[in-house]
């Protein structure tokens, strides 16, 4: 196996204030992790780090290889896939999805005079029917609903075969049908051996799909916990995380966690 991410005993400061502190971790290429943690838990500058997005304050990160602050981001910009609500409020809201897509092949948003070979335009055809996006391919971005909205996104994300595909929240804001229905397509995405590594934001651990093998647990900027999610997802650990009692329960690979009465 090879890393496809490491964190080197990274600290990160805002304004004196440690917002990560001594983080290791690491993430092969064949792992699907889960990043679990409450508000101001740092996970959104984790995933900016993961997404060289900024730089440590100290420590080393490391990059499909490349390590930050040694290297030009924009030579790694095709090789990550990266979702998050910033990313699609950046999308033009007459964007047709297809285009969307197809955006991704150069890496830019919104249409305008690029050319795309035939092999582009069939690889974001298949994409768009992957993710049960084939009826909506000539609707405009804005048109969409939250779920379609967080599908056409992702499908953009793997426009380029990405190495490393990093989810902030995607399945935040959405109703409990498409909740689930896109749940539903991210395990099936993950199961699969020939996707990439892939590294998923969330609050909950009733929107971890099954298929993801590892979890990240965050408080105060600090590891909780971290391992293989069969044995690290424990309502131990999420007490320690969360700051309070739960009663965990898992059933067919999906996890549910409520308040455990004082």
């Amino acid at each position: 196996m090879v890393n496809v991410l490491r964190f080197s005993d990274v600290s990160y400061l805002r304004n004196g204030r440690p917002i990560l502190d001594s983080i290791d971790w690491a993430v092969e290429d064949s792992e699907r992790w889960v990043i679990l943690g409450p508000n101001g838990a740092g996970k959104t500058t984790l995933m900016k780090l993961a997404t060289a997005n900024d730089y440590p304050s100290s420590g080393t990160v490391d990059v499909l290889d490349k390590r930050l602050g040694r290297v030009d981001i924009f030579e790694l910009r095709n090789r990550l896939g990266f979702v998050s609500s910033a990313t699609a409020r950046r999308i033009p809201a007459n964007e047709l999805v297809r285009d969307l897509v197809l955006t991704a092949a150069y890496s830019v948003e919104g249409r305008w005079n690029e050319h795309y070979d035939d092999i582009d335009i069939r690889q974001a055809e298949r994409i768009l029917a992957e993710w049960d996006l084939g009826d909506f391919a000539d609707h405009p971005f804005g048109t969409l609903s939250d779920g379609e909205r967080k599908r056409a996104m992702i499908a953009r994300s793997v426009m380029t075969d990405p190495e490393l595909l990093l989810l902030d929240e995607p399945s935040a804001s959405l109703d409990l049908g498409a909740r689930e229905r896109l749940l539903q397509m991210l395990s099936g995405f993950a199961q699969s051996p020939s996707s990439p590594a892939m590294v998923m934001v969330t609050h909950h651990v009733e929107e971890v799909p099954p298929g993801f093998t590892h979890v990240l647990m965050l408080r105060g900027g600090r590891i909780q916990a971290v391992g293989p999610i069969a044995e690290t997802l424990t309502a131990a650990n999420l007490e320690a995380t969360f700051g309070m009692p739960f009663e965990l329960t898992v059933s067919g690979g999906r996890y549910a966690a409520v308040a455990r009465p004082e």
